[in-house]
């Protein structure tokens, strides 16, 4: 009787080559690095004293022409706490430091609603004519420059609307606690990059006046 010729099964190869895929994720890698627009890195400028004392005299003049109403304080306290005085303080009444918060209802909200003794809110006016700018530079086929953008920008923080209405600009000056954190800080200066603030003071706490550090005792900031 014959042997039954049984059938070997062949081993079959499951390797996967790759090679061909390094040159395809060479292109892919590529393809994204000229086409994708990279973010410009965004930083803060700051106007730092000078050691000039006429400077500092002209800078002293300018603070006693700054009108009440164009002046609010904020004092950054513990716990993410914050505080502010629109105008003058009261030094005999403690309920002008009114508490508020970061964001949207906080701060930004307090300089927007802020209303001058022209009866002008400076900050809103200036936000919504940026806002107007921001269309007109994406709008398809624009042809303004960053260059020109920031020249426009600069002249509505300093309060020239594109109609030539001339509106009045705000003074901020922050107030950290020594109980405050760096991160407070930031966000205050947040908060003045958002409202467009061109003019803003970070004052040492530790110079106030005897009657401010008295005020915001009883007013309950620490």
């Amino acid at each position: 009787m014959a042997k039954k010729n049984l059938s070997k099964q062949k081993k079959m190869d499951t390797r996967v080559n790759f090679t061909p895929m390094v040159d395809m994720m060479m292109l892919l890698i590529t393809f994204f690095m000229l086409c994708t627009t990279l973010a410009k890195p965004q930083a803060m400028q700051l106007t730092m004293p000078s050691n000039d004392k006429d400077i500092n005299q002209l800078d002293d003049e300018n603070k006693q022409v700054t009108k009440a109403s164009h002046t609010i304080t904020l004092y950054l306290g513990s716990n993410d706490k914050v505080w502010y005085v629109a105008g003058l303080p009261n030094y005999e009444d403690p309920s002008c430091v009114k508490p508020t918060s970061y964001g949207k209802d906080g701060i930004e909200k307090v300089l927007n609603e802020h209303t001058t003794e022209e009866g002008i809110n400076p900050v809103a006016k200036i936000k919504l004519a940026k806002k107007e700018l921001d269309a007109k530079k994406n709008e398809y086929g624009s042809k303004m420059t960053d260059e020109q953008y920031q020249e426009q920008l600069k002249k509505l923080k300093k309060g020239e609307l594109p109609s030539g209405e001339k509106v009045p600009t705000m003074t901020v000056i922050i107030r950290p606690l020594n109980s405050a954190t760096y991160e407070n800080m930031v966000s205050a200066l947040d908060e003045m990059l958002i409202s467009n603030i061109d003019k803003y003071v970070i004052d040492n706490v530790d110079k106030m006046s005897q009657d401010d550090k008295d005020l915001i005792a009883r007013a309950g900031v620490k």
